[in-house]
């Protein structure tokens, strides 16, 4: 197959001639042109496995339907993918994999994206000949380790997340236990999911039988909205969808965060570290500014800046967070040099190598620090003297330094980042709230929308120093 990969070929699907690969996986062609074929136990990173038997077609010349995901495409292949007895042969498929199925739909996370239902109603299988009394019963709600549980009764055994632990993490957690209609899967004796890409099986099942741990029973997903954007977990710069809703009588809130496809960074997955952070854009907020402990309003706080900065004899230091966008970076270095202030954004302190894996774990824990050195902003840890003012634009040493004076603008009220000990402290709007480019590790540069619209937003960078009158210099 490999020999003749590559040379062009015209075939025959449905009336229409098309022109593929000789030797390329048929299904994969099909579906590439548009064609809509049922199936399971393919995917993208996976390939083929040919146990689902749902992908079938019929080929003239062949004296059965044949399955598309192992049959190769080749010189004047005719194909039909909807005929009815090929229709007919699907239902017969599907009511196969719905003899031990639960009725649950109600109360799936899976309900809404769930190729089952997809399938059930395209196929129109409304009455199976299988008494419900007869059906075999599973274990529920089996906790496999990592973020992840199973449950047993709604898996049709498509293989995807055995071939993921065996091919993808190389982790071998999981397997097919017992034989026939008692086949299911589960974790191997003694084991446990552990491996930190273990959520990325929630998205690879096509059913509902592995779910998220934190995503269950949170959100029906026909209420999300799914924006494309990326993971700042470390300076991959994963891409991904951040699933969110804004619900009545309540804020425009994030759910969870899925893989987006990018054969250039990611492919198909992100880790479990990525996934989950986005609990930290909701949590532990700071949402007013503080002058000497009180809360102060927008203006008053624009006016203390100001007065800090302009009754400031000696020496300024800025220290920006890596994790900022570029345009925010860029403003606060227009900011430094209005002010006559040092700049500073000390890389050091994100390297973190026990994040680090072969995979899409970076030990650069910062999503811009390209962008940093882009910009030629100091990446080295300065010499802070006592009596420098230092201006902290959410950078997580500057607790560790011994200032007198300190104003910090910061996403979170606790934490590292806490501004207790500063004089002024000023709310800045998390990556979700915001919009810009990040650069990641391998040089590539990415563009970040708003994601997130809160009904009382908190500033963005830019939009602080805007306030401080840089003019048209603030413009980036």
């Amino acid at each position: 197959m490999s020999e003749t990969l590559g040379r062009k070929v015209k075939i025959s699907v449905d009336g229409r001639i098309i022109e593929a690969e000789e030797g390329a996986i048929l299904l994969q062609v099909l579906l590439k042109n548009g064609f809509e074929i049922p199936y399971y136990c393919y995917h993208e990173a996976l390939g083929p496995d040919g146990n689902c038997r749902m992908c079938m077609v019929e080929i003239e010349g062949k004296k059965r339907p044949q399955i598309s995901c192992d049959t190769f495409v080749e010189e004047g292949l005719v194909i039909h993918t909807n005929t009815e007895n090929i229709r007919k042969v699907r239902r017969e498929i599907l009511e196969l994999q719905l003899i031990n199925h639960p009725v649950d739909c109600p109360i799936c996370d899976q309900a809404g994206e769930c190729s089952l239902q997809d399938y059930y109603m395209e196929y129109g299988l409304y009455h199976g000949s299988v008494e419900k009394g007869k059906k075999l019963h599973f274990n529920k709600h089996l906790d496999l380790g990592r973020n992840v549980m199973l449950d047993q009764e709604r898996c049709v055994l498509c293989q995807r997340c055995t071939r993921f632990t065996t091919n993808i993490t190389q982790t071998n957690e999981l397997g097919i236990v017992w034989r026939a209609d008692h086949s299911c899967v589960s974790t191997l004796p003694g084991r446990k999911l552990e491996n930190g890409y273990a959520m990325n099986l929630v998205d690879l099942c096509p059913v509902g039988a592995l779910t998220s741990k934190d995503f269950r029973f949170q959100q029906r997903v026909w209420f999300l909205t799914p924006t494309p954007s990326v993971c700042h977990g470390c300076a991959k710069g994963c891409n991904i969808f951040v699933d969110h809703a804004r619900l009545k009588y309540h804020d425009d809130t994030i759910y969870r965060f899925r893989p987006r496809k990018n054969p250039d960074i990611n492919g198909y997955f992100i880790c479990d570290d990525g996934r989950l952070s986005y609990k930290a854009l909701q949590t532990g907020r700071l949402e007013k500014a503080l002058f000497e402990g009180r809360e102060i309003g927008f203006d008053e706080a624009v006016r203390e800046l100001k007065k800090s900065v302009e009754c400031t004899t000696g020496r300024i230091v800025i220290l920006a967070d890596a994790n900022l966008y570029t345009e925010e970076l860029e403003m606060i270095q227009i900011f430094a040099n209005r002010i006559g202030a040092w700049l500073y954004a000390p890389l050091e302190s994100y390297i973190d190598e026990k994040f680090a894996d072969e995979w899409l774990r970076n030990a650069m824990r910062a999503a811009n620090a390209k962008g940093v050195e882009k910009l030629g902003i100091a990446t080295t840890m300065p010499e802070i003297k006592r009596d420098t003012l230092l201006i902290n634009f959410n950078h997580p040493v500057a607790d560790s330094l011994d200032v007198r004076r300190r104003i910090d603008f910061l996403t979170h009220a606790e934490g590292p980042e806490t501004g207790s000990r500063a004089d002024l402290t000023l709310p800045i709007a998390v990556w979700s709230e915001a919009s810009g480019t990040l650069i990641n590790i391998d040089g590539l540069e990415q563009r970040c929308e708003q994601v997130i619209y809160p009904s009382d937003p908190v500033p963005t960078v830019i939009r602080w120093l805007e306030a401080y009158e840089l003019g048209e210099r603030c413009i980036v």
